[in-house]
């Protein structure tokens, strides 16, 4: 069994959970295409079988979330999953919206000390919960949009954001808040979105068994956007480079009309990349 399946998460499970439970189901190696925290739910694919060697790949996908941020608040989590510390205002819709555009495009942003970034071997996260500061570098993450839809409480706001991927959407919270002169956190976070895969067809986990399972798998060559190429020279399939008649660039490769996995093409040359069948 190779594919993928687009699983809408609850709250409150891990994506871990979430990939042992396809592998049991499925009995084969599975691999999520980019992780949600627990606190989060929404969209989730993962891969069956050798597609799950598709995640590099998902890495520069677009995702888009539905997130809503508390103002006057933080935690040093910057969520709700750690002890909560009160101070500053809340800020008007008016006000927010004026310094979004701040947001968009190429921006820095430093992670929360409580991630999976490895700093010295180990998890930024085990230090933070030893109440260890780890000072972390700032990088480069793309903000495609980012809008206020509405406010959701007294001190609370709901925003749409599309971004690239290894935003963090915690971070953004804290940095919005200390642009508006006071702190913020990220009181939940759901993705409607990640590259092809949308909350419309997802599935939930529960409602997955051995016997539906592959009504809800997606084949891998209807993820991946590339155009076909179909090469029968044996040669390719053993390592060798065969010539063809294409431009440069990356393929989805069929054999004998089959789809086989991915080739890049290079000055005329074709080789094999994946094998994904």
């Amino acid at each position: 069994m190779t594919g993928f399946v687009n699983i809408d998460k609850r709250e409150g499970l891990s994506s871990t959970y979430a990939v042992n439970r396809l592998k049991r189901l499925s009995g084969t190696p599975c691999g999520h295409m980019g992780t949600l925290d627990p606190l989060a739910s929404g969209v989730l694919p993962i891969g069956i079988g050798n597609s799950a060697r598709l995640f590099e790949y998902f890495l520069n996908k677009e995702k888009t979330y539905l997130a809503r941020f508390r103002f006057g608040v933080t935690s040093r989590s910057f969520d709700r999953e750690s002890e909560l510390v009160f101070g500053g205002g809340v800020p008007s819709a008016g006000e927010i919206e004026a310094i979004l555009p701040r947001f968009l495009g190429e921006i820095e942003q430093v992670p929360p000390a409580f991630s999976a970034i490895c700093v010295g071997g180990k998890r930024s996260y085990e230090y933070a919960r030893q109440g260890k500061e780890v000072p972390l570098n700032a990088k480069r993450v793309r903000i495609s949009s980012f809008r206020l839809l509405e406010q959701t409480g007294a001190d609370e706001y709901l925003f749409e954001i599309v971004c690239g991927g290894g935003t963090y959407i915690r971070s953004l919270a804290r940095d919005v808040a200390h642009a508006l002169g006071t702190e913020g956190l990220m009181a939940s976070l759901r993705r409607t979105q990640s590259g092809i895969f949308t909350e419309e067809t997802a599935v939930e986990l529960d409602l997955l068994t051995p016997e539906n399972l592959k009504e809800y798998l997606i084949p891998t060559e209807d993820v991946l956007p590339f155009p076909v190429l179909e090469i029968d020279d044996e040669r390719l399939y053993h390592g060798l480079a065969v010539s063809c008649g294409c431009a440069d660039g990356r393929y989805k490769l069929y054999r004998g009309g089959q789809f086989y996995g991915l080739a890049r093409v290079e000055s005329g040359l074709a080789r094999t990349e994946k094998k994904l069948c």
